[in-house]
């Protein structure tokens, strides 16, 4: 089974620089977007043998999800609060989640809130990352766990081009890294990283200082699997010469 993410920052300028090209060229089952930035009814954007699932912002032009899927699931859930209690609905409010539940596995598309300039948010990004974790590690304990997306931290020196220059900045504290090794000490496994220990690619680049041209970027858009179901992963790819984004598709392979 084939699965890409893409964060699109905006999937209707992105509908503009050729999307729907590139999503039939990958050919995926299922097709991963985050920062939609897109409320229900402004695009309708279909493609034959998919079915698609969206999870909009409250506030407009922000945020989103959405998952197109040759698969049609056991079932669908938004936000996190269905399983792990309503004291959790401060994050249900910017459709950053969306689990398809199958047979054999339970997969997710997540955009991870952005500490901010001046880490403004990096409290409330705290807070958020407690209650992802609760969340996945009961979805865990059913069964296995595929969750791709936009997670907005490099995790170490080798996922930024310029680690000491970047250190306490918003996607590389110590704190948003922290949450991240605590993740994958849970039970999880970054494939990218797995398969690849010692290879720089990057998957975002900032659109000042043509800074994609000379490919000072960070790999924030991930693939994370339960430990369980890496023996499953055959490949883990970053397609960075696939435009339309800041953001470039990443693409997970799973054997059946």
């Amino acid at each position: 089974m084939k699965f890409i993410s893409w964060n699109v920052n905006g999937l209707r300028a992105c509908v503009g620089k050729g999307f729907e090209d590139r999503f039939l060229e990958l050919d995926a089952d299922f097709f991963c977007l985050q920062e939609t930035k897109m409320q229900a009814g402004q695009l309708d954007l279909e493609f034959l043998g998919y079915e698609s699932y969206w999870n909009y912002a409250e506030k407009k032009g922000y945020s989103g999800t959405a998952i197109y899927t040759k698969h049609h699931p056991k079932s669908v859930n938004y936000g996190m609060t269905w399983l792990i209690g309503n004291e959790y609905d401060i994050h249900e409010h910017e459709g950053r989640v969306i689990t398809l539940e199958y047979d054999d596995f339970y997969f997710i598309t997540v955009y991870v809130p952005n500490a901010q300039d001046g880490l403004k948010r990096l409290d409330y990004r705290m807070d958020w990352e407690d209650a992802f974790l609760t969340y996945i590690k009961r979805l865990d304990a059913m069964k296995p766990v595929i969750f791709c997306g936009d997670l907005n931290v490099a995790h170490e020196e080798i996922d930024l081009k310029n680690p000491k220059t970047n250190h306490k900045n918003p996607g590389f504290t110590d704190e948003e890294r922290g949450k991240f090794t605590n993740l994958l000490k849970a039970g999880f496994k970054d494939t990218f990283r797995t398969l690849h220990p010692d290879e720089q690619v990057f998957s975002w680049w900032s659109y000042r200082f043509h800074a994609r041209e000379k490919n000072v970027g960070w790999r924030i858009d991930y693939f994370v699997v339960s430990e369980r179901l890496m023996p499953k992963v055959s490949s883990a790819t970053i397609h960075t010469q696939i435009t339309g984004s800041d953001h470039c598709p990443v693409e997970l392979l799973l054997n059946p």
